[in-house]
């Protein structure tokens, strides 16, 4: 897996979603499971292949099966996650959702020993080593390489909305940091993270990509972690905005919304539309408003003014025929629940909230 492939992108519309999860043990709190979950148990056969392990011992990952068409994914997103309970149950342990838990304290956990997290342990050093973060990633496939790196470009805008309806993390390391999503912070400390620049076309994303490699500043194309990226090994545009999330109806919602987002773009490029020219400062700016701001953010839009979330959710629910999109809106945050549960029943009764 070291870089991927022009010929990967071969397929409009199919999808793969991967979630990241928090063990925990009987009171809530984070602890080292992964290695009983990943390398030493038997998982079900939905999960075979499917589970894995993060930088941290206490977080991993799952991965639906590959999706023809977004009617698949609500159950196969709840099919999942039932999984891993009900496999994490088994050896004593429980599963929780969020963008950080809100109990993890870094210092306090163990790393991973799988040689590739290792390697970036010394590569980055320090903000890799507190990197205790847990997120949404959503894979749309793309039937044309260049037309993949079109639609990632056209898609950035719309990246902070999706933090901002997602965000779902304001605890880090046991105290309120005071934003909405404090993950996106944590993580965008990491090299190659946050909002990407547009690229011309997919031969100068590919140039990039080997470029890094090549010059030792990533080990494969894996390790390009922004918010948006042309997945050159599965042929997808990667959506990697949103914050972890513990009810899945959250997630089916951001995952049509991706996977509509997608299509939508793909059909315009089809149809010769010229790509919009945003700044990325205009882009970073936006990014911030959603991490500090949350469901009250309002945003930059690219031909001048500004926009409030609900106004780009009436907006986009409408015209992409999304209407999860103003469920999400309409509810609570998951940084505000978080802090009305913390601040009216304690701790305790906020990790058991997130438990999925």
């Amino acid at each position: 897996m070291v870089t991927g492939s022009r010929d990967a992108f071969t397929e409009l519309g199919t999808l793969g979603v991967e979630e990241e999860f928090f063990v925990v043990d009987e009171s809530g709190v984070p602890t080292a499971g992964s290695d009983q979950l990943v390398y030493d148990g038997d998982p079900p056969e939905l999960l075979d292949g499917r589970l894995d392990h993060e930088l941290f011992k206490f977080v991993v990952e799952t991965q639906t099966p590959r999706l023809d068409g977004i009617e698949e994914a609500g159950d196969a997103i709840r099919e999942v996650r039932e999984a891993l309970v009900e496999y994490a149950a088994s050896h004593g342990l429980g599963i929780a959702g969020a963008g950080l838990h809100p109990g993890a304290r870094w210092r306090e956990h163990e790393h991973a020993e799988k040689p590739r997290y290792r390697s970036q342990l010394e590569r980055i050093q320090y903000p890799q080593h507190r990197n205790t973060t847990a997120g949404l990633h959503v894979h749309v496939g793309v039937d044309d390489p260049d037309k993949a790196v079109w639609v990632a470009n056209e898609i950035r805008w719309y990246l902070p909305v999706m933090l901002a309806l997602s965000a779902n993390s304001p605890f880090w390391n046991g105290f309120d940091t005071g934003l909405a999503s404090a993950r996106a912070k944590v993580f965008e400390n990491l090299p190659n993270t946050g909002m990407p620049t547009a690229f011309e076309d997919y031969d100068a994303f590919e140039d990039y990509e080997e470029r890094m490699v090549s010059q030792g500043s990533i080990n494969d194309r894996g390790e390009l972690w922004f918010d948006v990226r042309p997945h050159s090994g599965h042929g997808t545009v990667e959506v990697r905005a949103p914050d972890g999330q513990h009810d899945p109806s959250v997630v089916e919602t951001f995952v049509e919304y991706t996977h509509a987002l997608v299509v939508d773009f793909a059909e315009r490029y089809e149809d010769g539309e010229p790509g919009t020219d945003v700044r990325r400062e205009v882009l970073d700016e936006n990014k911030w408003r959603a991490v500090r701001h949350g469901h009250d953010a309002s945003f930059l839009e690219p031909e001048g003014g500004v926009v409030s979330l609900g106004e780009v959710v009436e907006r986009e629910a409408e015209r992409l025929d999304v209407p999860g999109l103003r469920d999400v809106y309409d509810r609570e945050s998951g940084a505000e629940r978080q802090r009305r549960i913390r601040g009216e029943d304690g701790a305790r009764a906020l990790y058991d909230s997130i438990l999925l």
